[in-house]
C-alpha cells in the first residue's frame, strides 16, 4: 500500500506515559459507534452526559483520576475513573475531545503538586539548615560527630 492509499489511515496517539505511537486503521474495519459504557454498579455514564471527567458525579469532588484507559475505537477512549473523596469508581467510553480536556486537567494538577512539593522541600531544607546552624553555634556538633 502507498502512503496515500484510501483503504487505511494513520493516527498518531499520545499515551498517558507520554510516548507517541502511530495506529494504522484499515478500511475493512467498520467505523461503528463505540460500545456502550460498562454496565453494572459504578459504571460511568456515556460521554454525552458527562461534561468533565475530573468532576465526580457522586460527590462533585474535582479530584477524580484515571486508573486505566485505552483506545476504544477511532475517536473514543475507555477510561476507568476513581474518586478519592467518596471512593466511587467506574468505567465508561468517552470522546477524544473530552479525554483530551481531562488529560490537560491532569497536567495542571500535576504541575500544582510539583510546585507544592518544591515549596515544601525548600521550607524543610531551610528548617534543617537553621537547626544545624543553631546546633553548631551552641556547640552541640563537634568534630567527633563526623
Amino acid at each position: 500500500m502507498t502512503p496515500h492509499d484510501p483503504r487505511h489511515y494513520v493516527r498518531r496517539v499520545v499515551l498517558p506515559s507520554g510516548k507517541t505511537i502511530e495506529v494504522v486503521y484499515f478500511e475493512d474495519q467498520q467505523a461503528t459507534a463505540p460500545p456502550a459504557a460498562a454496565a453494572g454498579p459504578g459504571a460511568a455514564p456515556a460521554d454525552e452526559s458527562v461534561s468533565e471527567l475530573h468532576v465526580c458525579g457522586s460527590c462533585a469532588s474535582t479530584l477524580v483520576y484515571p486508573t486505566e484507559w485505552e483506545e476504544a475505537g477511532m475517536t473514543h477512549w475507555e477510561v476507568t475513573l476513581r474518586c478519592p473523596n467518596c471512593e466511587w469508581s467506574g468505567t465508561g467510553i468517552f470522546e477524544q475531545e473530552l479525554v483530551e480536556r481531562f488529560d490537560e486537567e491532569l497536567d495542571r494538577g500535576t504541575e500544582a503538586l510539583v510546585r507544592d512539593l518544591k515549596r515544601l522541600a525548600h521550607a524543610n531544607m531551610e528548617d534543617e539548615i537553621e537547626r544545624f546552624c543553631t546546633a553548631l553555634a551552641d556547640g552541640h556538633i563537634v568534630p567527633e560527630d563526623f
